[in-house]
């Protein structure tokens, strides 16, 4: 193959490494998605588009010199309140999955032009306390930035999962996402349920935003770049899981950063594409 090289083994080493923490990201950004799709079939492309809204509010109030972990104090809530109104609003006009799709896509596309109208379309690089600090263990190095990320991915999908699992909250939502009106019969109360879980998608889009931003260089247009390899994970993992989206994204990631250290990083997409491709083709079944 042109361009194939062998690394080292601690290049190796360190590019799978890069990739788990690479790969926690997809499946923190995609964590919230999965649940809205899953368990609410609603499908929304806007949860990047607040993704980077959160990472833009949170290199803003850095610059004013607040911790940029303690700016998830404001951006939590915040993000829960826009997602739970959007919900709301999608409810209210009983818009189908395919037609949320259309919406949240236009939406996108508005807090992009938003984005660039307040901060620019110039990069922008959040200078923290955390930027530089890394540890070193045998020849690996693990830079703090990226193990804040893998610890949230880690949290939120062990806490996601044991809510869906071990509480009547979560039983209320497998239920009325497997049959709404019997749920419903049983006295779910869908709409509140609705409405908390939506809020919480968004919110978790926010946690993915404040990791964003602390180990990538931002751009309004670097919202695309993401979503072909986010859904991927998503629909790799499978639909309304908690821990899918962390083990497909990791698997992405991993594939990915390996094939960019034995070739071109160019042949790194292929990559995550071609393992959805072999899924949806050979276990249909297993997605969603």
């Amino acid at each position: 193959m042109p361009g194939f090289s062998l690394p080292s083994a601690s290049l190796l080493a360190q590019s799978i490494l890069s990739g788990i923490f690479v790969g926690a990201l997809y499946g923190l950004l995609g964590l919230g998605l999965s649940l809205s799709w899953g368990l609410l079939r609603f499908i929304n492309l806007a949860h990047f588009a607040f993704a980077f809204l959160a990472a833009y509010l949170c290199w803003q109030m850095a610059t004013l010199g607040a911790d940029p972990l303690l700016t998830l104090a404001v951006l939590v809530p915040l993000f829960f309140a826009i997602g739970a109104g959007l919900h709301a609003l999608m409810a209210r006009f009983a818009v189908t999955p395919f037609n949320s799709l259309l919406i949240t896509f236009g939406l996108t596309g508005i807090v992009e032009a938003l984005i660039q109208s307040i901060w620019t379309a110039d990069f922008r690089k959040l200078e923290s306390s955390y930027a530089e600090q890394k540890f070193k263990i045998g020849v690996l190095y693990f830079p703090v930035p990226e193990l804040i990320t893998f610890a949230f991915a880690v949290g939120l999908s062990f806490a996601v999962w044991a809510v869906l699992r071990h509480t009547d909250l979560g039983k209320a939502l497998r239920a009325a996402a497997e049959d709404a009106p019997i749920a419903a019969a049983f006295g779910v109360n869908q709409r509140l349920n609705g409405l908390l879980l939506a809020g919480f998608a968004a919110a978790l889009a926010s946690v993915a935003g404040v990791c964003l931003a602390l180990s990538f260089t931002l751009a309004p247009s670097q919202i695309y770049a993401w979503v072909g390899v986010v859904f991927a994970a998503v629909m790799l993992g499978g639909l309304g899981r908690a821990f899918g989206p962390l083990l497909a994204g990791t698997l992405i990631g991993v594939s990915e950063a390996v094939t960019m250290a034995v070739t071109a990083p160019s042949w790194a997409p292929i990559v995550s594409f071609s393992l959805l491709i072999l899924v949806l083709v050979l276990r249909p079944g297993r997605v969603g």
